[in-house]
């Protein structure tokens, strides 16, 4: 590493209406390491790397690039001045094609200004190529899985050969196999010297490919070390301000009847789902990226139809054709992807929350009644901890784990008799999992049956009375709490696969 660093961003200032979201905080970045950015949701991360890559002006402070002053007007400006940013959110346009979003505004032309598309395909397979990503350029975006169009945006960052390259939640939606490709091409970048700015609430990616940790609390800094130096504990302690001393807090109840039943759920992505749920039990669902545990919950919940099999709730079967139906019936769904099927982020919080149970607040004359929505989302800001302005704040300016915080509250407002929690804690750092686990014993408690998908396999452990593990659209195995281990659940994953093959 070089003493001098590449950039330095001093003493950065920036508030929004009612929050200040950046106090003083300064960051240092150096060519040929990757240095994570860490901090709990709401900690300043995302602004401050908004303000480098032009999406943001500072209020006050200064950048230096290079040890000249640096002022960034724009995204463009940035992208020119070679810094690239791979958002959390997904920025990509969903009916232009792979190779169109990579290059976009930066398509190669010919004399006439004509779009050479046979070489910018060839161009963007070979980026593909180098993250062993199998998606044709010719592909249009809507029509890839969430893993794929992260890929995608990694591909159209590396095409900017910049050499400074943010990576904002970069492995949130990828399989491990992607991440372990992800990790490999960060290490190429980092000898040839490139500087990277890794930000990520996976702890264990940490320790895994960065060099420097900078942590922030609350908007300002709290310390910047080698990461040989820390350890998970050290780090979640700096992060909160307290250590945690029980990652997945354990809640035993007492069960009641079934209040729900899958009894051989069949369509094109699942075959012969049968289970049940009852009242105050949390039922994990385990499996590998594709093995249809999502497609479970959307079979459920009237988004994928069904072709054969029965939904009993409290032993009455339901004809649930569209989520619509669900709801009136008492089943809610988290969906994993927020953005595009949790949330409306261009409403407030109060909107988004109170959404699905508008005639809860509606009057005689069917006139929605604002202050019982506002005294809703009020208490729900309260229970969830959600860190906002107040409730007509827009969820769009919200942290990735608050809007996810906005998308549980949202699901749980209709006070269903099953809640179906798909990846509860994607983008949520430590801190905040762990109000949600509470949450999900509160709810527990209550006696709700509760459906927890999860790719985390220490949360679906420490959170499940039951597994239920899923491969290739089947359930391929059952597990009691008490018997449960990574291995076994793994092995039940892939053995289900090889059975299948």
């Amino acid at each position: 590493m070089n003493n001098a660093p590449l950039l330095e961003m001093k003493s950065i200032t920036k508030t929004f209406p009612g929050v200040k979201a950046l106090d003083d905080v300064s960051l240092r970045i150096f060519s040929g390491e990757v240095m994570a950015l860490l901090g709990e949701n709401g900690a300043g991360k995302s602004t401050l790397m908004k303000i480098l890559s032009g999406v943001y002006t500072m209020d006050s402070g200064e950048m230096l690039y290079e040890g000249k002053k640096l002022t960034v007007k724009d995204p463009k400006d940035a992208q020119n001045k070679g810094i690239a940013i791979i958002h959390q959110e997904l920025n990509l346009i969903p009916e232009l094609t792979v190779s169109e979003n990579i290059f976009l505004g930066r398509e190669p032309v010919n004399p006439f200004g004509k779009i050479k598309y046979a070489e910018m395909n060839a161009l963007a397979a070979e980026y593909l190529v180098r993250l062993g990503e199998k998606t044709l350029p010719t592909s249009k975006v809507s029509s890839l899985s969430v893993g794929q169009a992260q890929m995608v945006e990694i591909a159209k960052a590396l095409s900017m050969n910049a050499k400074i390259i943010i990576m904002d939640e970069p492995t949130d939606a990828l399989t491990d196999v992607e991440t372990e490709n992800l990790f490999k091409v960060i290490n190429e970048l980092k000898n040839d010297g490139k500087a990277l700015v890794y930000i990520s609430h996976k702890l264990s990616e940490v320790f895994e490919v960065c060099d420097r940790a900078t942590i922030l609390r609350d908007g300002t800094l709290v310390d910047e070390k080698p990461v040989a130096e820390l350890d998970e504990e050290s780090i979640i302690q700096l992060m909160v301000g307290r250590p945690l001393l029980e990652r997945y807090p354990k809640s035993d109840c007492p069960q009641g009847e079934v209040v729900f039943e899958a009894i051989s759920l069949t369509n094109s992505l699942v075959r012969s789902i049968s289970f049940q749920v009852k009242k105050g039990e949390v039922v994990g669902i385990a499996g590998l990226m594709g093995s249809g545990r999502s497609e479970v919950a959307k079979t459920i919940f009237g988004v994928l139809p069904l072709t054969a099999g029965e939904i009993r709730l409290n032993g009455k079967p339901l004809k649930v054709t569209h989520p619509a139906d669900a709801i009136a019936e008492g089943i809610s769904y988290v969906s994993e992807d927020r953005k595009q099927l949790g949330l409306i982020l261009g409403m407030s919080i109060k909107e988004n929350i109170t959404l699905p149970a508008l005639k809860k607040y509606q009057n005689v004359f069917r006139h929605v009644s604002y202050d019982k929505e506002t005294e809703t989302s009020k208490e729900y800001i309260k229970k969830m901890s959600i860190k906002t302005t107040g409730p007509s704040q827009k969820v769009v300016n919200l942290s990735g784990g608050n809007q996810q915080k906005v998308a549980i509250a949202k699901g749980v407002v209709t006070e269903p008799n099953v809640l179906i929690l798909d990846e509860p804690t994607r983008g949520v750092d430590v801190g905040a999992k762990k109000e949600i686990y509470e949450l999900i014993n509160l709810l527990k408690a209550d006696g709700m049956a509760i459906i927890l998908i999860s790719s985390e396999l220490p949360e679906v452990l420490g959170m499940s009375d039951r597994i239920l593990i899923m491969s290739a659209g089947r359930i391929s195995g059952e597990l009691t709490r008490q018997d449960a281990t990574q291995e076994k659940i793994m092995t039940l994953a892939i053995s289900g696969l090889t059975q299948t093959a």
